[in-house]
């Protein structure tokens, strides 16, 4: 299992796109308050988000408020300031990966305190395109942390099966 914190997100296809994610990894979506949209049933079913009730989704009034419901969590900082790439992380079972805002990423605070544990997605240095968008962030580590687990509870293979090919 796969955590998943959004810091104060903005903007709502992302979260839609990592909600799909979490749907389909069995990853739990946090979502940390202030958000930049509506998480209402209404407003979920009017953006045809059909997926969203497969979530096992928590929401919190901010940072303070999750981590006193989550005291020392097993966490790992995604954000593009960070001194390591995201594959020398140590990802366990149950650990936490933190996202921040589109805008801003995740607060200098917060960095500071745990920047053992802050990694990044390695990118060219072109000043114009500063990271990637946050879904794909977040589907990489999801990934990444699942991996290294040895993907527990997810299918490994299709509705094809695999067959020897002969290239000869």
């Amino acid at each position: 299992m796969v955590n998943i914190v959004l810091v104060e997100p903005e903007i709502p296809a992302n979260t839609g796109n990592i909600a799909r994610t979490c749907a389909v990894t069995g990853s739990r979506l946090h979502l940390i308050r202030p958000l930049g949209f509506d998480i209402s049933d209404k407003a979920v079913r009017r953006a045809g988000l059909t997926y969203w009730s497969l979530l096992d989704l928590h929401v919190y009034d901010g940072l303070s408020d999750f981590f006193s419901q989550n005291p020392d969590p097993d966490l790992w900082l995604a954000t593009s300031k960070g001194p390591r790439s995201y594959t020398e992380g140590e990802y366990r079972e149950g650990c936490w990966l933190f996202f921040g805002k589109e805008t801003a990423g995740l607060p200098a605070a917060l960095r500071e305190k745990y920047d053992d544990r802050c990694v990044r997605i390695p990118m060219l240095p072109v000043p114009e395109a500063r990271c990637l968008n946050l879904s794909n962030s977040v589907a990489v580590l999801t990934y990444e942390a699942l991996r290294q687990q040895g993907f527990p509870g997810l299918s490994a293979a299709g509705e094809m099966k695999a067959t020897p090919t002969n290239h000869a």
